[in-house]
């Protein structure tokens, strides 16, 4: 029994050689390769995304290099990030710092 079925099955794949193999490369390099189509259509998804990431940085490349130029060009503008950033302040102004530390931390406790 086992044998007719061994003769069986070698007729069929002697029969049908060629378009067994042709199935199973399309199979090998469509699924299975590491140069496969669907890590083509992954890889294809992951540089679409770095694309959008280096577009991101680079206007914020731009950005950034504006205002370094308005900082090295303009004395005012230095004066007001040091004002809203370092809290500096001239001689004669007071410096009112209003914090919301409580409200953070009751909204902290409340979101466990």
């Amino acid at each position: 029994m086992q044998i007719k079925k061994m003769k069986t099955l070698g007729r069929i794949i002697s029969r049908y050689k060629y378009p067994i193999t042709i199935v199973l490369g399309i199979a090998i390099v469509g699924f299975v390769d590491e140069n496969s189509f669907i890590r083509r259509w992954e890889y294809n998804y992951e540089i679409k995304d770095l694309r959008s990431e280096i577009s991101k940085y680079n206007a914020q490349y731009e950005r950034d290099s504006s205002r370094l130029g308005s900082l090295k060009n303009n004395p005012n503008a230095i004066k007001k990030v040091a004002r809203e950033r370092y809290f500096m302040k001239a001689d004669d102004e007071d410096i009112f710092v209003l914090s919301d530390d409580n409200k953070n931390e009751t909204e902290d406790e409340a979101a466990k």
